[in-house]
């Protein structure tokens, strides 16, 4: 990788900037990141109010836009907006913001490879997001739905997609052809290779193998995820289960996680997750350390676009923290290796899922 200092960076980064390029153009652009060891991007897909203090009624002193990235100072506990619990609050040298609009990111680019792999799902490898975002270059009309509703497109931080090309362009910049391989429509984009760190054997060695009797409880009160073997607890994580209610208050009965026991049915690398109705529906690719447990489509996994765990968010998945969603696909069985990077499980087995309303 490259070193820190080799891109030495300041201030805050505007997404704004960028709102001119034109779709489908054959830029390949990395924006400028502020230098520091943790940072923050807007995740709500509009504006926040940066505040004087940590509470939501004091001085406005200063706005972040769609995808703006801030340093990351510290999480402190301020005033928590009315009607919620969560009072942590992120100060960034220009200020404080409410940490759910906040997702916690990195700056780390990469030392682009020359070679791809071979492997069953031909040459190529799986590789993950290591920059707030990058954004996409599509040689082709767009296919999939979310493609169809941006302006720009664009991957986040902690996403995993597979790479099966590489060229360089006319500045001498090394590009990477990206796509997917499961849930795909079959979009293929074209990105800064930087962007990319290569995933490893090594990182999908699973988690205690040998451990007995292992179990998730998922308990939708507490929004929290723990792992057992035996009735030991070996790891903890807070989680946003579903929703229950959108956006006006109306009760989504669809949206809730389902209760009960299940087995997982499948487990891939990375996925792409769709669904709903018009309007109301999602689409989001490269859903990284995805575990499937209910027949219409439920699962752990990964979540860049809200950092709002510990309160229910989702459209009846198991949102978790980039690091606890893959600990968890580490850890629970079956395992997945590196080739072909996704499982499908016919009939009973795997680690049981309960998940719990006490």
């Amino acid at each position: 990788m490259f070193s820190r200092r080799d891109f030495l960076k300041k201030g805050i980064v505007s997404a704004s900037a960028f709102s001119l390029m034109p779709f489908l153009s054959l830029a390949d652009l990395i924006a400028d990141w502020p230098d520091a060891e943790k940072l923050g991007r807007n995740c709500t897909g509009g504006w926040i109010n940066l505040r004087a203090q940590p509470t939501s009624n004091s001085a406005e002193v200063g706005k972040l836009y769609e995808d703006d990235v801030v340093v990351w100072l510290r999480e402190v506990i301020g005033e928590a907006p009315s009607g919620v619990l969560n009072r942590k609050w992120v100060e960034t040298p220009q200020g404080y913001i409410y940490s759910t609009n906040l997702q916690p990111v990195n700056y780390i680019p990469n030392e682009p490879v020359n070679v791809l792999p071979t492997t069953s799902l031909g040459t190529g490898m799986w590789a993950e997001v290591t920059v707030p975002y990058v954004d996409l270059v599509l040689p082709n009309p767009p296919i999939a739905p979310w493609l169809k509703e941006v302006s720009y497109p664009r991957l986040y931080y902690s996403q995993v997609m597979w790479i099966d090309g590489i060229k360089t362009n006319g500045d001498g910049k090394i590009i990477y052809s990206v796509n997917e391989h499961y849930g795909t429509y079959g979009d293929i984009f074209e990105a800064s290779a930087e962007a990319f760190r290569p995933l490893t054997d090594e990182e999908l060695t699973p988690i205690n193998p040998d451990g007995q009797n292992k179990r998730i409880t998922v308990n939708l009160n507490y929004q929290t995820l723990s792992c057992f073997e035996d009735n030991r607890e070996v790891y903890f994580c807070q989680i946003s289960s579903g929703a229950k209610f959108d956006a006006s208050g109306s009760e989504v009965d669809e949206w809730a996680t389902p209760v009960g026991a299940h087995l997982p049915w499948r487990k891939a690398i990375s996925f792409h997750m769709s669904g709903g109705a018009s309007g109301a529906g999602w689409d989001t690719p490269g859903i990284a350390w995805t575990t499937l447990f209910d027949p219409d489509g439920a699962a752990i996994h990964s979540t860049f676009w809200h950092n709002n765990f510990g309160m229910p968010k989702s459209h009846g998945c198991v949102n978790a923290k980039p690091e606890d969603a893959k600990w968890v696909f580490r850890w629970t069985t079956p395992h997945v290796p590196y080739d072909p990077g996704n499982v499908d499980i016919s009939g009973p087995g795997g680690t049981v899922i309960d998940v719990i309303e006490i």
